[in-house]
């Protein structure tokens, strides 16, 4: 029985390249795919391809067994182990298997856990707009809010991050409150894997309701263009969590892992 592997490649070609998500069910298919993909690689984007990337070098992971997981990491080519990188998934185990493999390959693994939630029906929230006097200005992110957003993520704070939230604001949904100067105070995004991140208020400008409006405002927009409504919070996030409760959203009862994998040479030189 083989693990369910969404293959991801550099965002800003996702958007591009890709209408679905593709859903392998066999790691064979997944080289022979990695493999096509790499032989028609423009050989401008194989230059920008980072090994301390481990925002784009991402792979979400759902299987049926432990032991293909585990066949899949050990046995196989399609992780870079050489590379900086991260697993994804939804699973009970996937970090003993993960630390099991990567310890025999010279890595480390750091693990995160998350509540996540999904939201069925976004056209069912209040346009909290109307609540609001005056009304904020809404507007789109713009790559040149990267570098803001890099120094506000919990996540971010390197170049790798800015480049890789330019690539997520030039390809995916966001929404931002501008104040009157035009600048972003407000913000929510979608990652490669159509989930919202980042969503967050400057300090100044917190309890206007922004966040609850960014939020509300980003759902509405991904259930018009076809995506799902899904996210994930840190578990100690309790103003996060009560807020997309408040939205009627469903907490799945898994938890929501992201496993950060760094080979043992790059950890004396970078604090990740």
């Amino acid at each position: 029985m083989y693990p369910y592997i969404c293959l991801s490649v550099p965002t800003q070609d996702i958007a591009r390249c890709f209408g679905k998500m593709l859903v392998l069910k066999c790691s064979m298919k997944l080289q022979m795919l990695e493999k096509m993909l790499m032989q028609n690689f423009p050989e401008s984007r194989k230059d920008e391809m980072d090994d301390l990337d481990h925002y784009t070098n991402a792979y979400a992971v759902f299987y049926k067994d432990l032991q293909a997981y585990q066949e899949l990491l050990a046995n196989t080519d399609t992780i870079n182990w050489e590379q900086i990188f991260q697993i994804q998934g939804l699973q009970d185990g996937l970090y003993e298997v993960s630390n099991t493999v990567a310890t025999s390959k010279q890595v480390d693994v750091k693990l995160s856990s998350f509540q996540m939630f999904i939201l069925p029906d976004p056209d069912m929230l209040p346009d909290v707009r109307t609540q609001m006097d005056p009304a904020p200005r809404l507007a789109y992110l713009d790559v040149s809010h990267a570098s803001l957003l890099n120094e506000t993520w919990s996540r971010g704070g390197n170049e790798q991050c800015q480049r890789y939230i330019a690539n997520l604001i030039c390809c995916f949904p966001s929404i931002c409150v501008l104040d009157d100067n035009g600048h972003p105070v407000s913000w929510s995004l979608t990652d490669q894997f159509a989930t919202l991140i980042h969503t967050y208020t400057l300090p100044e400008h917190r309890k206007k309701g922004y966040n609850r409006l960014v939020a509300t405002m980003l759902a509405k927009k991904l259930q018009s263009q076809g995506f799902p409504v899904q996210g994930n919070v840190l578990e100690e996030n309790i103003p996060a969590i009560t807020l997309f409760k408040s939205m009627n959203c469903q907490f799945l009862p898994c938890r929501f892992f992201r496993l950060i994998h760094t080979p043992f040479r790059f950890l004396a030189s970078h604090d990740l």
